[in-house]
């Protein structure tokens, strides 16, 4: 299947998103499609995926698990990420975390470990610095999301213990991208990356 029309559906979604969202009579709707678009927008990517063997099972499997359960561990303790919570635009909860933050990590894990696969570089050259890149995104997410009440902070800005816990998370989960073995490239993963940076930073400039 050759991606070019998926291409141009992601990025016709993430326009729509934008728009919509910065319209009052169409917002609340596309706050209630934001984990139907997240849930499509890694289901292309998957679907685009060149080696389903054991490992990559395994790396989807831990990667949601663990992106998913440390943050509950991060609203229940506030020990990870600091004192926060989850509201409405990402779906319904279970144990007050909606599960498709799982679903969120294990897309941009992907992402960033596949645009960097072809990097000539040793492993934690690109563990660090892809871990640095989930760090930044975070960085400029933040603010949209709260605006679009995805998540809040007990503090009027997220700590910097928000951005350690990110980027010793990010590290972890592409290590363990980089060293199973599973064929990592997919034409979808660094268009879609770009999307993503480019949704958060535009409605940076709108807000």
């Amino acid at each position: 299947m050759k991606p070019k029309p998926y291409l141009y559906l992601l990025t016709s979604m993430y326009v729509a998103g934008i728009i919509g969202l910065n319209i009052p009579l169409t917002a609340p709707l596309f706050r209630f499609l934001t984990p139907f678009n997240l849930l499509a927008s890694c289901g292309i990517l998957l679907y685009f995926h060149q080696e389903w063997n054991r490992n990559f099972l395994i790396f989807i499997t831990l990667t949601f698990l663990i992106g998913y359960f440390i943050e509950v561990i991060g609203v229940k303790t506030g020990m990870i990420f600091g004192e926060y919570q989850y509201e409405t635009t990402l779906g319904f909860k279970i144990l007050n975390v909606p599960p498709v933050i799982g679903v969120n990590w294990l897309l941009l894990v992907y992402c960033v470990g596949s645009s960097f696969c072809r990097v000539t570089k040793p492993l934690y050259f690109k563990v660090l610095y892809g871990a640095l890149l989930m760090t930044m995104f975070d960085f400029l997410a933040e603010p949209i999301a709260i605006r679009l009440d995805m998540w809040s902070w007990h503090e009027i800005t997220p700590p910097l213990q928000n951005y350690i816990g990110w980027f010793i998370t990010s590290a972890f989960l592409l290590t363990l991208f980089h060293t199973l073995k599973f064929r990592k490239d997919n034409p979808i993963a660094l268009w879609l990356l770009i999307l993503q940076i480019c949704f958060f930073g535009i409605q940076s400039l709108i807000f």
